[in-house]
């Protein structure tokens, strides 16, 4: 069934044709008459708002909420604390990656899981069957992200919270442009950034106050192409396209800050994806190229006459005047500084192992 973001005409009159491809059932503003490079500079130096309303919203609550997302994700969510938000990795019983998910803590009984397009629904209701717990996708709800070192001098004028004292992955009720609201600081694009939750209703007013409010500091509407591009430029992962094997493990692409390895409770996969650590078959790394626009994601990587990786995830970054290709390599070849050959649809070309993220490699920018 086909959802739609209230924005859609915004989106429609910024230049979107939302005929491109969908994301969990959503068509999405992929560009827009500007350019998205101009748009990626813009959230880099001022503040840029993206409708990231495709994300599946899924709100659990009740006596037995915190028992039930404990034993599907892989994190300890007792320590979870109301008002507070953890990346999670979820497994399948032999240990591997089949969703993206945040897990969103609101009170004691009452969380929300924020997830993409992997095993989520179906499993979670497989663990919610005959316990005393609700299980409800939010079909309403949407999401404003302003991304930007302006983001907080923008929204602050105007929402009854204190933005200063909301910590990385953290969240508080309060009021924008007086509409109800949950404002949370994270997001998508490597920058500060708050993302505003807000009712269908009340989302395109909020749209439109934003942007107006922003509009002399240089605020702009953002596509999701942008989106894509600085998500790469912060090596941030998706599923599923950074893991092309289909049995990833949490390993094998640098979550080990999605398993919390001391904790208790059990889990679906737990015996299997802790065994598998320390037997990683690739390594998620990043590499420079050596040309002047994108490879495409699949182009293998060589070292000599043997395949040693492949790009899961490409783009060029106008901003660092660098192509970039986030890739799997063989455990052994992921080595900082090697170099190798990407044989892409463009011809072969030279590229380098260089830590990740590319831009803000110590994340100061998100974390503070």
């Amino acid at each position: 069934m086909q959802r739609n973001s209230i924005l859609n005409e915004r989106h429609r009159q910024l230049g979107s044709k939302l005929d491109g491809d969908t994301w969990n059932n959503m068509p999405i503003p992929w560009s827009y008459h500007s350019d998205a490079h101009e748009e990626v500079v813009a959230t880099r130096t001022r503040a840029g708002l993206y409708d990231v309303s495709a994300l599946n919203i899924v709100n659990v609550s009740g006596p037995d909420a915190e028992a039930v997302i404990d034993q599907l994700v892989t994190i300890d969510v007792t320590r979870l604390k109301p008002g507070s938000a953890r990346l999670a990795a979820e497994v399948n019983e032999a240990g591997a990656l089949v969703d993206d998910i945040m897990v969103i803590r609101d009170a004691a009984d009452r969380f929300r899981l924020s997830h993409g397009s992997g095993a989520t629904p179906v499993t979670l209701a497989q663990l919610a069957a005959g316990r005393n717990v609700q299980v409800q996708s939010d079909q309403d709800i949407h999401i404003l992200s302003l991304q930007g070192p302006l983001a907080a001098a923008v929204l602050q004028p105007h929402a009854s919270a204190k933005l200063a004292d909301i910590a990385y992955f953290h969240h508080t009720d309060s009021t924008l442009f007086g509409k109800t609201v949950v404002i949370g600081r994270g997001g998508y694009s490597g920058e500060l950034g708050y993302e505003v939750w807000c009712k269908a209703a009340d989302a395109v007013f909020l749209w439109d106050a934003i942007l107006a409010a922003g509009k002399a500091q240089g605020v702009i509407p953002c596509s999701w192409n942008a989106l894509e591009l600085t998500r790469v430029e912060a090596a941030l992962l998706f599923f599923p396209f950074e893991m092309p094997e289909g049995d990833t493990t949490p390993w094998e692409v640098n979550m080990d800050w999605a398993v919390d390895l001391d904790k208790a409770g059990d889990y679906i996969g737990k015996a299997a994806v802790l065994a598998s650590k320390g037997k990683e078959r690739v390594k998620q790394a990043g590499m420079l190229v050596r040309h002047s626009a994108a490879v495409e994601a699949g182009a293998p990587i060589f070292d000599g006459g043997a395949q040693v990786g492949v790009v899961t995830t490409a783009s060029y970054s106008r901003l660092l005047m660098q192509s970039l290709a986030m890739v799997h390599l063989n455990t052994a070849n992921a080595v900082i500084g090697r170099s190798y050959t990407i044989r892409s649809t463009a011809g072969d070309f030279s590229a380098l192992v260089v830590p990740t993220p590319f831009y803000d490699p110590l994340r100061r920018r998100t974390h503070g």
